[in-house]
């Protein structure tokens, strides 16, 4: 059986651009009437999403590749993230595999699991291009980590198997990019490096006439031309992977409602607030002190990957307070998956399924809630139609609704506790929780609460296809695949 030829997307560092520039080749090489099929062999975020797996199963993937898959418009499938791993600490993570947790796979040593994940990686790789025209592949920070190098299956290993037609990006932004170009190409893999058929220059300012002679130079030294420059595209659309991004919010407008997320230490699945992000009217802000949810028309405890983590640097930093003086305020609040069990009177972890020792917290008791962990984990898609609802919520009365539930917790109520129906969660007042991920993806919702809409990721995706249009000598992205 012939396989599809592949693209890979590497970077001299993480953040450089390797999921944004992925993300564009997808719907680049779609819109050339190709059927496409991301892959990143493994990725690591606390920023997942719900989707099938080839047995028909709810199984979970990185956002990242979640995104790409519906650039590329594809169905998204585990395969395009066979390994995940989710940090509960600095040296801890949850091991996805296939979309499906391997308490097994997360105790072994992180240099003897390698040689364990790669099979699945490799078999996923190998299906997904049984199955497409094209392959479009993600690395993992830089393939030039020489102390990593012999377990490095996710840049080298995958580079070789998909013999793919590597670039590689560089953020130029940050300084000194010339040097990291020449230091990953002096640095990577032999093979690796005989497949790099050249340079990206991303997030460039300024005058582009002022790059030269560098890029030759580069060229002249290392055989590799840049062939392409990105320009500096901060409203691109695209939700960023990994931790908090507009620390410096873009909307100065003292007119516009201010809507605070809580930016505890093991956030995740932010990227579902990226609507609010580019919705007209609204300025996001990343709360992690007092003062920024002081100043907080709204506020959302959003999920977490440890929950009882954060919920002890709530009380550690006073925001415990701070949240509640927000809920007494009758100001809008709404808890998200980890959020709404925070808002609960006790989370319970009898089996430590956190990853901590197991044990039990007291929750902020504005609802009341118990939760439990169990070893199954919550994988599913949901469709719901709110009910009459009151307060500030009031507008989503009859609003119908689709997302995504991921959690280990188990929740119940006391018999006075208000339920929604169908199980989305609880409202009381100006508090609502759910433990349904992607309200703001609904373009009814938006309409409902802000009378706005945002740009539609169908949307997005095209305009950076049509930004590599522009940047990319003609003919060179289809030259790669042939």
């Amino acid at each position: 059986m012939s396989l599809a030829p592949c693209v890979m997307v590497l970077g001299t560092t993480s953040g450089a651009g390797k999921s944004f520039l992925t993300t564009a080749l997808c719907r680049w090489y779609a819109n050339a009437g190709l059927k496409v099929a991301p892959f990143k062999a493994q990725n690591m975020s606390n920023n997942a999403r719900v989707v099938a797996t080839p047995e028909g199963e709810a199984g979970e993937i990185g956002s990242a590749q979640y995104f790409q898959a519906l650039a590329a418009k594809a169905r998204p499938d585990v395969r395009m993230n066979p390994v995940l791993l989710k940090p509960e600490a600095d040296t801890r993570s949850q091991v996805v595999v296939r979309g499906q947790v391997r308490r097994d796979l997360a105790a072994v040593p992180w240099h003897e699991r390698s040689a364990l994940l790669w099979p699945h990686a490799e078999q996923a790789l190998r299906e997904l291009r049984e199955t497409h025209d094209v392959v479009v592949i993600e690395g993992a920070g830089s393939p030039a980590e020489i102390n990593l190098a012999a377990s490095d299956f996710v840049n080298t290993r995958t580079a070789i198997a998909a013999q793919a037609a590597c670039l590689l990006v560089c953020d130029i932004d940050r300084g000194g990019a010339f040097a990291h170009l020449y230091g990953t190409h002096a640095l990577m893999h032999p093979q690796v490096r005989s497949q790099l058929r050249g340079f990206v220059l991303n997030k460039f300012r300024g005058d582009e006439s002022l790059l030269a002679p560098a890029p030759q130079q580069l060229q002249q030294m290392t055989g590799v031309p840049t062939v392409a420059v990105l320009p500096m595209d901060r409203a691109h659309g695209l939700p960023d992977e990994d931790g908090v991004y507009d620390t410096t919010p873009h909307i100065t407008d003292p007119q516009a409602l201010k809507i605070a997320v809580l930016a505890a230490p093991h956030i995740s699945n932010l990227d579902e607030f990226e609507p609010l992000r580019r919705l007209p009217g609204v300025q996001l802000l990343w709360a992690r002190d007092a003062a920024t949810l002081r100043s907080a028309d709204w506020l959302i405890l959003p999920g977490s990957k440890h929950t009882r983590a954060d919920l002890q640097w709530l009380h550690d930093t006073g925001l415990a307070a701070a949240v509640h003086a927000h809920a007494a305020s009758g100001r809008p609040l709404l808890a998200v998956c980890g959020g709404l069990q925070m808002l609960g009177q006790q989370i319970s972890d009898p089996l430590g399924i956190e990853g901590a020792c197991p044990g039990s917290a007291p929750g902020l008791g504005l609802l009341p809630l118990r939760t439990r962990f169990a070893e199954r984990k919550t994988l599913r898609h949901t469709q719901a139609r709110f009910e009459e609802l009151s307060g500030p919520w009031a507008a989503l009365s009859h609003v119908e609704i689709s997302g995504y539930e991921i959690h280990a917790g188990l929740t119940e109520a006391a018999a006075c506790a208000e339920a929604l129906p169908q199980g989305l969660g609880w409202q009381r007042d100006n508090l609502l929780a759910v433990y349904l991920h992607g309200l703001f993806e609904n373009p009814a919702v938006l309409r409902a609460l802000f009378g706005a809409h945002a740009p539609t990721f169908d949307t997005v995706f095209d305009r950076l296809a049509q930004r590599l249009d522009a940047r990319f000598a003609p003919g060179l992205l289809m030259e790669l695949i042939r």
